[in-house]
């Protein structure tokens, strides 16, 4: 005769300890939510400002036209342009240097709160246009254009040569404090980097 030492858990005793178990499991991962979705808009930010700078050096480095365009919601694709001109053609046609995707729960956009105005402090990156479109680039022409070229000699242009000032806006909707921003200056192709800060109160972009 078995003793009551010798006899397995009960099944309540097992359904305690599995109900136990999964609440730990829980309380963890919402530990580590945090973590997960600064990982992920870091690595959207650092994907997208890489992509730009490998963009702008290929074209000087190969002597062509490379063309960035962005595509909703987190996918940028950087192609050769092979207009006979040699001049930026849009579409372009010709071979894919590189397609970024960007983390899924991080889109090309703009989240409420972030500043608006150009030429008022607490003002947009490089104070570029009115955070009124998440891809806004040909400032001064075209604002929204979601397309750049980069040219041979540094400079960033649109379809007609102009030169193609803008920002990008990248964030994880809903949250307004994972808003990342990169500018781009197309006289001289200067590329740089922000991100949206509460600064005593007052939503502001630093640069990175």
């Amino acid at each position: 005769m078995r003793s009551s030492k010798d006899r397995g858990f009960s099944l309540l005793e097992m359904l305690a300890a599995i109900a136990i178990s999964l609440t730990m499991a829980g309380i963890t991962a919402m530990a580590f939510m945090p973590v997960l979705t600064g990982r992920d808009i870091t690595t959207g930010y650092n994907d997208t400002l890489t992509t730009l700078r490998r963009a702008r050096d290929q074209a000087s480095g190969d002597m062509r036209t490379y063309v960035v365009t962005f595509t909703a919601p987190g996918t940028i694709t950087v192609q050769q342009s092979i207009s006979a001109s040699g001049t930026c053609q849009i579409p372009p046609t010709g071979n894919v240097l590189v397609t970024t995707v960007l983390p899924s729960d991080v889109q090309f956009a703009i989240q409420a709160g972030v500043p608006t105005s150009n030429s008022t402090a607490p003002m947009t990156p490089d104070q570029f246009g009115t955070a009124a479109f998440a891809v806004d680039f040909d400032q001064g022409y075209t604002p929204g254009s979601n397309t750049i070229c980069f040219n041979p000699d540094g400079t960033a242009t649109d379809a007609l040569g102009n030169i193609n000032n803008g920002v990008v806006y990248v964030s994880i909707p809903g949250n307004l404090y994972s808003s990342r921003a990169i500018t781009l200056w197309g006289s001289t192709g200067r590329i740089r980097g922000w991100r949206l800060y509460n600064v005593s109160g007052v939503n502001t972009w630093q640069q990175q």
